[in-house]
């Protein structure tokens, strides 16, 4: 297929689902009716390597001569079992063969190396029944055995979901990078380039633009961009992508346009419109939007203020074709939950907003145009566009792939959703904000949410205030609570070596993590490392925090990683394998009554928190937080009502028997008839399948209306204050 543009995310970054990126290219430039081709070169070069050709051909390309580490000699005494196996391996994780399950459990049909010395109580981890779980976990091992003699023996640079990441990493200077990419084409860059040839000779593009996303990505980039201008110096070539957005804002360096013709920052569709414009002679350079190029042998950028962005709703539905989607392998790398969910199964990927609501984290790069502009889109739009993906992809499970999803959008795709009866399952990023409610969460786990990650960073109030992350260590817990009573996942990011931050809040903020873990209300977590961006307050007024800059000079490449002192001293560092071994051992379930000094092999402090702050935490009373204003919906069918007299002392009562129906069973309540057969009445007209939605204000004054009194005594208490399990809601 022909087009005069073709759009390729280099490798490598997911294997189990293809960034986004330029599928939301493709979805604009379909807008406008601009042809467009696009390939995930990563999944086509992990599906060449692994597979029996490809490892005929790895396993040709190893100097038998060398000496090897043991683990090298061992995969190349079993070539011939990992090329008799490795077919089947991929269909397994491509989903296409998933009885091979039972054989990969056995332990002797896959050979084994140094990545299956790591795995210890697997039976703890994935149970008796987990057999499709232990089977990916156990295949993925025996893929990264494979990437150790490829990176070992063949093609240094390689990696799963990375490629060459070191070379992008804070690089200040270009030099490093060139100097490799003057070096002999690896094993992996001929089949990358093979790859491209065809697509090439396939499509014959005008354009090639690639998007670089990541580090990890950047080297195959210019391997790419290389090769193309070697073979087709008449296309041109664009670099755009989240890692240019965020490293290459002060980019001088002519060098780079050796590979490159122009690098485009921020949201693309504009950028990319005015480039196709230029190319057909239909605008000058300086009418470029955001875009740097070699100008009389200097980086120019030029960005035509004339030249507005799309909004949201303008930029069209995310076209997923031309991918191989049915090519997709899911891997299980690490227990951790929601990073199994991260890379098993394929995920459509949207966003609920551009940039991000807050927008406050000093941590964060809230400088940067993909923070800093938000946008929502509607609720309606979002909807339509994810039954244009599924009805594309044929797959109904999304990752809102926000900053950090907005609340009150969330409940409106939730409520939009169950309107329309889609069968969907979704997971997002958000803020722990006391907006998340118990009733918001039962309605968000009714349209499909299965999980939700979010920062809890620093789990230290004095921290989290200098983050001005907005939120509490015990709201945090209280929030959790809510997702996790509906049945959502939780997933908290947590940081520790932030500017300021002493040894003690380390080892507090691993007692408050340690808390939720035993509480029930957490169940994934992950620690990182602070780093310090120049885009971020932090990095901007490193004074205002309280640290130093080291020595930086800016670079001519890029610059976004600054190095810092912190004057409380604190070896950071220290803690790091201490505080990710104890979080292994939470997330499952072992372990809570450790103390914490055993997770250390140098001296700590003791925690100064009391050992049931977030128990209490959890005990206190929420303050009233459902207002006058807020939605009242009803999820449910129609309660079946029955009326009765009781007799009591000699007294009769004319009571009202509610019974709801659901998937689990079914409840009943008893209320005295006026009221049971008001809120039966009322049931109606709160489903959500009527135009008109009513406030708690609107309720309260239809039940007065009808003669009754204490309103807030039948609301708020039993029996109808626990109906909000069958999806009686106030939101």
């Amino acid at each position: 297929m022909t087009a005069p543009v073709l759009l390729i995310t280099p490798p490598f970054t997911q294997l189990n689902t293809p960034y986004p990126a330029t599928a939301y290219l493709k979805g604009f430039l379909n807008t406008k009716g601009i042809p467009s081709v696009q390939a995930d070169m990563g999944i086509e070069v992990t599906l060449a390597l692994f597979s029996k050709d490809g490892l005929r051909q790895l396993f040709a390309q190893v100097d038998a001569g060398k000496e090897w580490s043991e683990n090298a000699q061992r995969i190349l005494a079993l070539q011939d079992d990992y090329i008799n196996t490795i077919d089947a391996v991929i269909h397994f994780l491509q989903g296409k063969d998933p009885t091979l399950a039972h054989l990969i459990c056995k332990r002797d049909f896959l050979p084994e190396a140094s990545r299956f010395e790591q795995l210890e109580g697997l039976d703890l981890v994935f149970g008796s029944m987990g057999i499709q779980d232990k089977a990916k976990h156990l295949a993925t091992m025996y893929l990264e055995d494979l990437s150790d003699l490829v990176q070992e023996c063949v093609d240094s640079h390689f990696g799963f979901s990375r490629y060459a990441e070191r070379l992008g990493r804070s690089a200040n200077s270009f030099d490093e990078l060139h100097e490799a990419l003057q070096q002999p084409y690896s094993y992996v860059d001929n089949l990358l380039v093979d790859i491209l040839s065809k697509r090439m000779a396939d499509v014959q593009p005008r354009m090639v633009a690639l998007s670089v996303p990541f580090p990890g990505n950047l080297f195959a980039a210019f391997r790419c961009g290389q090769w193309l201008k070697q073979h087709y110096p008449g296309v041109k070539v664009v670099m755009g992508g989240g890692f240019p957005n965020t490293e290459l804002r002060s980019l001088s360096d002519p060098r780079v346009f050796e590979y490159f013709d122009f690098i485009t920052l921020d949201d693309g569709e504009s950028p990319v419109e005015q480039l196709l414009q230029y190319m057909e002679g239909k605008c000058a350079i300086e009418e470029l939007k955001r875009t740097y190029v070699l100008v009389d042998g200097k980086v120019t950028y030029f960005d035509n203020p004339s030249c507005k962005d799309y909004k949201q709703g303008q930029v069209g539905t995310p076209d997923y074709s031309d991918f191989l989607l049915d090519g997709y392998i899911s891997a299980i790398e690490v227990t951790n939950p929601m990073h199994s969910l991260w890379s098993d199964g394929r995920w459509n990927k949207l966003t609920m907003a551009h940039g991000c609501y807050w927008g406050k984290c000093t941590f964060c790069d809230v400088s940067l145009p993909y923070i800093k502009n938000y946008e929502p889109i509607s609720a309606q739009i979002l909807c339509d566009r994810m039954e244009e993906i599924i009805a594309q992809t044929g797959q109904t499970g999304f990752h809102f792939v926000d900053e950090a999803a907005p609340p009150a959008l969330m409940r409106e795709l939730a409520l939009e959703i169950i309107r329309r009866g889609m069968v969907v399952n979704w997971w997002t990023n958000i803020r722990f904000e006391k907006s998340f409610t118990r009733d918001l969460c039962m309605l968000l786990k009714a349209s499909g949410c299965i999980a939700v990650s979010g920062g809890l960073e620093v789990a230290s109030d004095r921290l989290l205030a200098l983050i001005q992350k907005g939120i509490t260590v015990a709201q945090v817990a209280r929030v959790n609570r809510h997702f996790t009573e509906a049945g959502i996942m939780v997933h908290a990011y947590l940081m520790y070596g932030y500017p300021t931050q002493t040894a003690q809040e380390t080892i507090d903020s691993l007692e408050m993590v340690r808390q939720m873990f035993a509480a029930g209300v957490l169940q994934s977590a992950y620690w990182h490392r602070f780093a310090m961006t120049a885009h971020s307050p932090v990095g901007l007024e490193p004074e205002k925090y309280r640290v130093v800059k080291d020595s930086y000079i800016l670079g001519t490449f890029a610059n976004n990683d600054i190095e810092f002192t912190d004057p409380t001293g604190t070896d950071h560092e220290s803690f790091s394998f201490g505080l990710k071994k104890s979080l292994l051992n939470f997330m499952h379930g072992a372990c809570f009554d450790y103390p914490l000094h055993k997770w250390f092999d140098f001296k700590i402090p003791k925690t100064t928190v009391s050992t049931d702050y977030i128990v209490k935490a959890l005990e206190e009373e929420e303050p009233g937080i459902a207002k006058p204003t807020s939605k009242v919906v009803w999820l449910g069918m129609q309660p079946v009502v029955e009326l009765f007299v009781k007799n009591k002392k000699g007294e009769q009562y004319e009571k009202a028997s509610l019974t709801f129906i659901n998937k689990q069973g079914k409840h009943s309540i008893t209320v005295d008839k006026p009221q049971g057969l008001w809120l039966a009445a009322m049931m109606q007209q709160l489903s959500l399948h009527n135009t008109k939605t009513l406030t708690l204000q609107q309720v309260k004054e239809d039940y007065e209306a009808a003669g009754m009194e204490d309103f807030e005594l039948f609301w708020d208490n039993k029996p109808v204050n626990t109906l909000y399990r069958q999806g009686l809601l106030v939101l």
